[in-house]
């Protein structure tokens, strides 16, 4: 009786990890598809072929922003497997810090561009290299998407 309840206890507590890891995957996919979402208007906007709408702006800046703030504590070691796109390299050596760094960067480029942008002419000085954060990110740390 005791070693069914042990046994029972351990394979328990594996599912919970492992549903643990699964909605760490599903929570930063989440945060992603909402950036990507955000980002959707912005690129007309930058390219010339719709109006600047600062309300938009401040809006997927604010998504940029809240994204940022949670998703270092989205990759704890248990969600290196599942259905993600994020790259074991992630969990080697020191890169993990590296990550959260990348983050924090996004997360503080993202409040200061919601005090900077104010027109079109700020809003296209500074996006630029606001989105060359995210791509640098997805560049070490994402795999590729077929």
């Amino acid at each position: 009786m005791r070693m069914t309840f042990a046994v029972l206890t351990i394979a328990a507590s594996m599912g919970v990890a492992l549903a643990a890891g699964d909605d760490a995957i599903k929570e930063r996919r989440d945060l992603m598809k909402a950036n990507g979402e955000a980002s959707k208007p912005l690129v007309p906007m930058l390219k010339g072929s719709a109006p600047f709408d600062l309300a938009t702006v401040q809006k997927a800046l604010k998504t940029y922003e809240n994204a940022a703030a949670k998703m270092p504590d989205l990759f704890p070691p248990d969600s290196k497997t599942g259905d993600t796109h994020a790259l074991p390299a992630i969990w080697e050596d020191d890169n993990k810090a590296d990550l959260d760094a990348r983050f924090k960067k996004l997360g503080d480029d993202a409040a200061a561009a919601l005090v900077s942008v104010k027109d079109d002419a700020s809003f296209k000085a500074t996006m630029p290299a606001f989105f060359n954060n995210c791509g640098g990110c997805h560049e070490k740390y994402r795999a590729k998407q077929q």
